[in-house]
């Protein structure tokens, strides 16, 4: 008998990987855990049904979340994340010195125990000194914030469950307001291909829109997202993520990543004609 993994991506569309093990399941009080194994992606696990990482891939999206950003503004000492339990986006961070403070807030105290557990490849850097990790809706402990930090990075699930109220424009006015004078929000933003899936970037874009002065969209590929073509949001107070980038000083770091540089930084804000479409009118 087979077993696979089927993720619904449209009333038309699924996608599955063959399992070969299933590790770990369990229902929390905020959604369903379920970790497995496969030759090809190697450990995954997903939340109430929906991939959320897998060991092959995981790096395409925490490198890009975090070191666009980064490279943009190299003087980052504090950082916020909103989300992030399976450690990825914080590993990324750790690669920097510079920082002096991450703070991780994360809905779900399991997500993060059972990461620590199946996949010390994204855990890793959770117990880093610099990591103070808080259990509360992301919502509501920015909503307490002002002029704190450099960066905050939502790396959020999808806008429904326990990730809806980070797609309000309640949270992105109270992310700016917590950033300093020259803070840059990174968010998580959704897939332009799909119908339903192109509703909720396009709904997520807007509500930014009108609170930071500078708002771009880039693009990279993470194969077990729905159609594999993904956007992340770079909102700033200060810095244009390619006029402000400064490739030398980055690449003088001799940071290891397996998927971002710095060409790659300039390039994946070249958006394609159809994803232009949809955001006209709503950009710079």
């Amino acid at each position: 008998m087979e077993l696979w993994y089927t993720e619904q991506h449209t009333e038309n569309v699924r996608f599955s990987i063959k399992v070969e093990k299933e590790l770990h399941t369990e229902q929390t009080e905020f959604q369903r855990i379920d970790v497995l194994e496969a030759k090809e992606f190697g450990k995954f696990f997903t939340l109430d049904g929906l991939m959320m990482i897998t060991e092959k891939d995981e790096f395409i999206y925490h490198e890009m979340i975090v070191h666009v950003a980064m490279a943009t503004n190299l003087n980052a000492k504090k950082i916020l994340v909103i989300g992030a339990g399976d450690g990825g986006t914080i590993r990324e961070l750790a690669k920097y010195d510079t920082i002096e403070k991450i703070d991780m807030v994360e809905i779900d105290k399991r997500v993060v125990d059972i990461c620590k557990e199946y996949f010390p490849q994204t855990a890793c850097k959770l117990d880093d000194p610099r990591v103070n990790i808080v259990y509360e809706d992301g919502l509501k402990f920015v909503r307490n914030k002002e002029n704190e930090y450099d960066l905050i990075i939502v790396d959020s699930t999808d806008p429904f469950g326990p990730g809806e109220g980070l797609f309000t424009k309640e949270f992105y006015g109270n992310c700016f307001k917590a950033l300093k004078e020259d803070g840059i929000l990174v968010n998580q933003h959704e897939s332009p291909y799909y119908d339903n899936d192109a509703r909720a970037m396009k709904d997520a874009h807007e509500k930014i829109v009108g609170v930071f002065p500078i708002i771009k969209v880039y693009q990279l590929h993470i194969p077990t997202y729905p159609s594999g073509h993904w956007l992340f949001g770079f909102a700033s107070k200060k810095y244009h993520p390619i006029r402000d980038l400064n490739a030398e000083a980055w690449n003088k770091l001799n940071i290891k990543t397996k998927y971002y540089n710095t060409e790659l930084h300039v390039g994946c804000f070249a958006l394609p004609n159809y994803v232009k479409e949809m955001l006209r009118g709503l950009t710079e």
